[in-house]
């Protein structure tokens, strides 16, 4: 388990985190997501040990990870610009990862080529497009055998052949091995497919932090048609998000269980009601609205 706990860190005066306070459960795959600027590579590269935080506390089972050589032997990293070593090639990388992993699996290594099959191990990375580049940073990450993956926009860049190959092999090890998959994304219709926990980032701190099941079971998007032309007062205690008509069709975006909202709204004894599947990008949205998010009409 990854426990941060009120970290706050800046850089000439600006707070890139403020008070951050997450936890990510073990042997699951945590999605944090935000929008750009909220913090979500910086607390990656305080989780990996990088940074120091000026204040608070973040420790891997327990203990501390910057200056903790044994708890970063336990975490392998992705970052969204992956460094490597000038001309070194991926089996030049292999033997240096194989050097600072003591579960470092050569066996998987020899493996996972058949998984990356267009990738060169003996030609410079450096040269490799930006896809390869990436499949041969999963190559490496996955042979070290971590208990925690850190990743930052991991399958940017390739091509949804490989997005699928990369997303089998991660839930592989969560399921086989428990490991924990923290990963960072923009592509919020991939995370709902493959992330049981969420951690939505704004300003510095984790403004909500949930299972998806209970992210997605907290916001209902209800679509109705009443008797009248102009809907009807609603009733009092309905915490609207959000309320959009077609027609005599209104959609309205509600804080709340399914059930307890849909009977709420059968009071008004619509002609027709039906509750509608929130996506992970519509809970973004909205949940970000309270927070100087919201998507804006803009006339140009």
């Amino acid at each position: 388990m990854i426990e941060v706990k009120n970290v706050v860190k800046t850089f000439d005066g600006f707070h890139a985190l403020d008070g951050l306070t997450m936890t990510v459960p073990k042997g699951a795959i945590y999605g944090l997501v935000g929008p750009n600027g909220a913090g979500k590579s910086t607390i990656l590269r305080h989780l990996s040990g990088a940074y120091r935080q000026d204040s608070g506390t973040i420790a891997l089972e327990g203990a501390p990870i910057y200056e903790n050589p044994a708890a970063k032997r336990r975490i392998a990293v992705i970052p969204d610009e992956v460094y490597w070593f000038g001309s070194a090639s991926t089996r030049d990388m292999m033997r240096f990862y194989k050097g600072l992993y003591p579960s470092f699996d050569m066996e998987r290594y020899q493996k996972l080529r058949e998984a990356f099959p267009e990738v060169d191990e003996r030609r410079p990375i450096r040269r490799l497009s930006k896809g390869m580049q990436k499949q041969s940073a999963f190559w490496l990450a996955l042979s070290c055998k971590a208990d925690y993956l850190l990743l930052d926009e991991p399958v940017d860049g390739l091509d949804p052949v490989m997005r699928r190959q990369v997303w089998s092999l991660l839930m592989g090890d969560v399921a086989e091995r428990g490991t924990t998959v923290l990963v960072s994304s923009h592509n919020l219709r991939e995370l709902e497919d493959v992330c049981d926990h969420v951690g939505l980032l704004s300003h510095g701190k984790v403004a909500l932090e949930r299972s998806l099941s209970e992210l997605q079971g907290g916001i209902v998007k209800l679509q109705i048609a009443f008797k009248t032309s102009e809907p009807p007062e609603l009733p009092a205690g309905l915490r609207i998000l959000h309320t959009s008509n077609l027609g005599r069709i209104y959609t309205y975006i509600v804080r709340g269980t399914p059930e307890v909202v849909q009977e709420r709204f059968r009071e008004l004894d619509p002609l027709f009601q039906e509750a509608l599947p929130l996506t992970l990008e519509e809970i973004f949205i909205y949940e970000m609205g309270g927070e100087d998010y919201a998507v804006r009409d803009i006339v140009l």
